[in-house]
Parts: structure tokens; C-alpha cells; sequence
């Protein structure tokens, strides 16, 4: 017996047909139009924004210090401006809504798997510009926003992909 074929849809999919507009949609925007201003006051673009300041000045406090040790702290910038660029990438990838435009990409599978890597090297950038400091304030300073960053990383991940254990039931078909 065959079921045919099933599509899933993710939330960031553009497959199915667009909600009828009422009061409450009205706000996030049309499809004529261009950016989508319901995202900048979502909790996941004010998110995007809370990460990307913490890294900018994360950034900028290791770029002003006296390093300590070169090969410590080229990695975290090298880190927090890969991590910076791809975040804004993603920013503009929901806020021009290109990602209805361009359904070849699993856009949320994209993300996620930024999101689990950029974490991790993070987390060890910080980690080591943290190790590497010796008690120079902005060192110390670029760490810590690292390690906000991160914390900042981690919670759009939990937020954006929790995993829901459903219990399947078990009965056979007949």
C-alpha cells in the first residue's frame, strides 16, 4: 500500500500558500514588500543584533590592547569576524526575505549547523584569548564579550531548534 509522497515544511519554507492577512499579520508585511519589519522587533533578529554588537566589540577591544601572544588573539579576531559576517549574513537573508526567493537552501539547516560550529571555534577562541590575557583590561574585556557571544549563540540555538521528544505509538497497521 503506498501513501505517496509527503513534504515537510520548516518555518522558514516557502512552499506553502501565503496566511490570510488580518490585523495581527498586516505588521510582519506583505509579499510585495521589500524587508520584512516584523523581524527586526523579533526575538530572533533582536538576537542576531545582541550577537553582533557583543562581537564587534569583542573585536575591537583585542584589535586596541597590547597582545600578548599573536597567535591567540589573530584567532579570536579571526573567529568573531567570520562568526560576524555569517550572522549578518543570516540577518539580511531574513530580513529581505531571500530565503522565499531561494528554496534550493535549507535555510534553517544552513543556520543550524553555523550556529553549532560557530559556538564551538568561538567558545575555544575565547577560551584561549581568555588563557592568553595576563590581566590586560582589554584582553580581558574582548574575552568576556566573547564569552557573551557565545552564551548569546548558544541560546539562539536552544531557542531556535529545540528538540521535542514525541513518543511514537507502536500500534501496527492492518
Amino acid at each position: 500500500m503506498s501513501h505517496g509522497a509527503r513534504v515537510i515544511r520548516t518555518g522558514v519554507s516557502s512552499g506553502g500558500p501565503p496566511a490570510p492577512a488580518t490585523a495581527a499579520s498586516s505588521s510582519a508585511g506583505s509579499d510585495g514588500e521589500l524587508t520584512d519589519g516584523a523581524y527586526f522587533r523579533s526575538c530572533a533578529g533582536m538576537l542576531k543584533v545582541a550577537q553582533m554588537i557583543s562581537l564587534l566589540v569583542g573585536f575591537i577591544s583585542v584589535n586596541h590592547s597590547p597582545w600578548t601572544d599573536y597567535s591567540a588573539y589573530s584567532y579570536f579576531q579571526i573567529v568573531t569576524m567570520c562568526d560576524l559576517v555569517m550572522i549578518l549574513f543570516f540577518y539580511i537573508i531574513h530580513i529581505f526575505r531571500i530565503y522565499r526567493k531561494l528554496t534550493c537552501v535549507s535555510w534553517p539547516l544552513a543556520e543550524f549547523f553555523h550556529y553549532l560550529i560557530g559556538t564551538i571555534l568561538l567558545l575555544i577562541a575565547s577560551i584561549v584569548a581568555a588563557s592568553k590575557s595576563y590581566n590586560v583590561t582589554g584582553l580581558v574585556a574582548g574575552a568576556t564579550f566573547g564569552f557573551l557571544a557565545t552564551i548569546l549563540c548558544v541560546l539562539s540555538l536552544w531557542s531556535s531548534y529545540k528538540v521535542s521528544c514525541i513518543t511514537q505509538s507502536t500500534s501496527k497497521y492492518h
